[in-house]
């Protein structure tokens, strides 16, 4: 068996987890398993954490073919209690429709701009919003997760 280390995702996809995990959208199966539901469309990521092994498993895009952890794992290790959950800012983006703002904008670093304005007009600063963001990067990355390779 070999593994390949994980890399930070980028940035929008802890907002993208957290707006999962406020949408109801991660069905825990048991400690180790869970499906994450797309915000949009019939996709469903099936996702496995083995954090003793420092093991991640998703089938979603960024974790398969970019080498970074996916939002489904993301969310996984936030409805776990293993990582950093901000629920003032997740109430206001549990509905978000994060492929269709990808696809609009075709920028990242667009979209987490859109999600920022969004979240000001709630009464939540940038700043608050970028120390959350770069709190639960760094707990990801001090989990020291890899995947499986075949």
């Amino acid at each position: 068996m070999s593994f390949v280390p994980l890399r930070a995702p980028p940035r929008i996809k802890v907002l993208e987890a957290l707006g999962a995990v406020a949408g109801k959208r991660v069905k825990i199966k048991d400690e180790k398993n869970c499906y994450v539901d797309a915000s949009e469309g019939p996709r469903t990521y099936r996702v496995f954490v083995d954090l003793s092994n420092q093991i991640a498993q998703s089938d979603d895009n960024g974790t398969v073919f970019r080498d970074y952890v996916g939002y489904p794992i993301i969310a996984f290790l936030m409805a776990l209690g293993k990582i950093s959950y901000n629920e003032k800012i997740a109430n206001h983006i549990a509905a978000i429709k994060w492929r269709s703002l990808n696809e609009q904008y075709k920028s990242y670093a667009k979209v987490e701009s859109v999600i920022k304005k969004l979240l000001s007009q709630h009464g939540i600063k940038p700043e608050e919003v970028d120390e959350f963001v770069a709190k639960v990067l760094q707990e990801v990355e001090q989990l020291g997760l890899r995947k499986q390779v075949i």
